[in-house]
């Protein structure tokens, strides 16, 4: 996932124990796959996952090069056996905040002993991060990475948030963007408290000379859109703000009350609204009548104690839904996907097929990416191992580490 893999990539080798170095020039087959997920529905058995039982796959390069039945895998130069285990895409996270320091153990204990979550808590971070140094964000940001490359994630997106002022948002930016091409400026995290008398000033500030400072690092723009984070207003004015320097837009709409941050979202052709926990039915239709991805963070739920997102009615009612983690240190400080797999499909209404799409080319649409969260012809060649016979077992067996092997970019990289 990031520049620190490259090194370990190349070491790596495939759960059977033979070296399988893939690069420019040489393909590889991976064969005895009990159950091939590739997201393409026009193959296999059809379905939205393209399911292929006892299958095979060609990489060549970084690239999905032929998807099909294992006996009529074609030559290649190396080859691989998958050992009857199940073959998936690569996770795509396309929500977090990973550019931090410190935690919030004593607010998460206090929030398990009764106290309601509110945004205020975001603060807490702010200060921490502020404080440390550059090579300290790093070391943590590429930490979670790894943590979350053991865990299947192959792609993920990270927002700046956490600083506040622009110099430590343009910083943020800078040190994601090391790491992945899918960065986010989040300067409208909260209010920070030199701001808390003139709100107006600090989102003149985030439009103004933070943007201009923090657009060449980043690919999206995002806002809060909360009570005790930004109203309509305000964050119509900066996401707009953004979209003229270039940043496509997306947001955090409608998490913790009712309010417009959807509504906003499909109006100005947000890529995604995320958490959606408290929808109208209008809400609901606009999403499914616009090009917004619904993105549901059920480890915000899980953390908070809040009231679960409605996935089965967002799905009924044709809305294209994602599913990603959240992580950061306060709400949801999980980088595990496959444990928000297993929420989606205990508490949030999902099937095992429809969490394990949301997770991938779910999460590919929220990022308007073609080349990711699917392993069909062209696709990059990102991929997960399970030691099990199906992804079912994803919910199934919840809390087990059933990634045993993940390669990325036609590469073994764990």
């Amino acid at each position: 996932m990031s520049s620190t893999n490259d090194t370990d990539a190349a070491k790596a080798t495939t759960g059977t124990g033979t070296n399988a170095t893939t690069g420019s020039g040489t393909s590889t087959v991976i064969t005895n796959i009990a159950s091939l997920v590739t997201n393409d529905p026009s193959l296999g058995d059809g379905s939205p996952l393209g399911l292929i039982q006892d299958a095979a796959l060609v990489i060549d390069g970084d690239r999905i090069a032929w998807t099909g039945d294992s006996r009529k895998a074609p030559a290649t130069d190396n080859r691989v056996d998958a050992g009857g285990r199940a073959v998936i895409p690569g996770f795509v996270d396309s929500h977090s905040h990973l550019v931090f320091a410190g935690d919030r153990t004593q607010e998460f204990n206090a929030r398990m002993s009764g106290r309601s979550y509110t945004a205020g808590g975001i603060r807490t971070t702010v200060a921490a991060t502020r404080a440390a140094s550059d090579e300290d964000l790093e070391r943590n940001l590429t930490r979670h990475l790894r943590e979350a490359l053991r865990q299947g994630t192959t792609t993920f997106e990270t927002k700046s948030g956490y600083g506040l002022t622009v110099a430590d948002e343009v910083r943020a930016l800078r040190i994601a963007a090391a790491h992945t091409d899918e960065v986010t400026y989040l300067g409208a995290h909260i209010v920070p408290p030199d701001y808390a008398d003139d709100p107006a000033a600090y989102v003149a500030l985030v439009t103004g000379e933070m943007l201009d400072a923090c657009a060449p690092y980043a690919r999206w723009i995002d806002v809060f859109c909360e009570k005790g984070a930004f109203d309509g207003d305000q964050a119509r004015a900066i996401l707009m703000a953004g979209r003229a320097k270039g940043l496509h837009p997306r947001i955090h709409a409608n998490q913790l009350s009712y309010g417009p941050g959807v509504q906003l979202a499909v109006e100005l052709d947000a890529a995604s609204a995320d958490h959606c926990t408290h929808l109208t039915d209008a809400d609901v239709d606009a999403l499914a009548g616009g090009n917004t991805v619904a993105t549901l963070l059920p480890g915000a739920e899980f953390s908070t104690r809040a009231q679960w997102p409605n996935a089965r009615r967002l799905l009924d009612a044709g809305v294209t839904v994602a599913l990603s983690t959240d992580c950061n240190p306060g709400s949801s400080y999980t980088s595990s996907v496959p444990f928000c797999i297993a929420l989606a499909v205990r508490d949030m209404g999902m099937t095992p097929d429809e969490a394990l799409w949301s997770a991938t080319a779910g999460g590919a649409r929220a990022l308007r990416r073609t080349d990711i969260g699917a392993l069909t012809p062209g696709a990059r060649a990102d991929l997960a191992f399970l030691d099990a016979p199906s992804h079912v077992h994803l919910a199934y067996r919840p809390g087990v580490p059933l990634v045993s092997e993940v390669w990325r970019r036609g590469v073994p990289v764990t």
